[in-house]
């Protein structure tokens, strides 16, 4: 299948029509033929840099005890090999060294929606790399249980003639005792400072 160019924009939060919170990303792409939501997408970026990094951080490792005066073992990679036989370390032994800044593929991501107007992928998921960093997008296949996501402007209301003249109804006598509560302050406002200003008066005569 077609591979397309791709901008990494940002990781956002949306909701699905069942309720669900997923992390979604923003991809702005250089075309949109032949892709659909609901489309499965494999995604190919740069990951981020992150420097020298130890066993723990780099592959997950254990660590060492952090008792019985193991004071210094604690994110050590342990024994790295055998003794005499082989008397060396093997090619491609996990330890500490460079993490991140290589070329990594994330397949299975579903496509959730697509901006048509920004030419903007929102796609189901994490992928590889920083904010604008470049990416390539293929389409791997389709999602048989695909649930769009909840769009904020939707919001249907289904009623009959009788409840929309319930609902009117209701409104306008909500919003004249509204008008009621406030025309009461009012008044009532009015006639304290209509009180403390005979009180000032009667004192200035006095």
């Amino acid at each position: 299948m077609n591979k397309i160019k791709g901008r990494k924009l940002e990781t956002v939060q949306r909701f699905t029509q069942d309720g669900h919170r997923i992390p979604v990303t923003k991809i702005k792409v250089e075309d949109l033929a032949g892709f659909k939501t609901g489309d499965l997408l494999k995604v190919t970026g740069i990951s981020k840099g992150k420097g020298f990094a130890g066993v723990v951080k780099r592959w997950g490792f254990k660590g060492g005890p952090k008792t019985h005066g193991q004071s210094d073992r604690q994110r050590a990679p342990g024994s790295i090999g055998q003794t005499t036989t082989p008397g060396r370390v093997f090619k491609g032994k996990k330890m500490a060294g460079r993490l991140g800044g290589q070329k990594v593929t994330v397949s299975g991501l579903t496509l959730m929606e697509i901006e048509q107007k920004e030419k903007i992928l929102l796609v189901k998921g994490l992928v590889p790399g920083a904010k604008n960093g470049e990416l390539v997008i293929q389409k791997s296949g389709e999602n048989k249980k695909f649930i769009p996501l909840l769009k904020i402007s939707e919001k249907e209301i289904k009623e009959t003639e009788e409840e929309k003249a319930e609902r009117l109804q209701k409104e306008k006598e909500a919003e004249a005792k509204l008008k009621e509560v406030e025309t009461a302050k009012d008044e009532k406002k009015q006639e304290e400072q209509n009180k403390e200003k005979k009180e000032i008066d009667g004192n200035a005569e006095s």
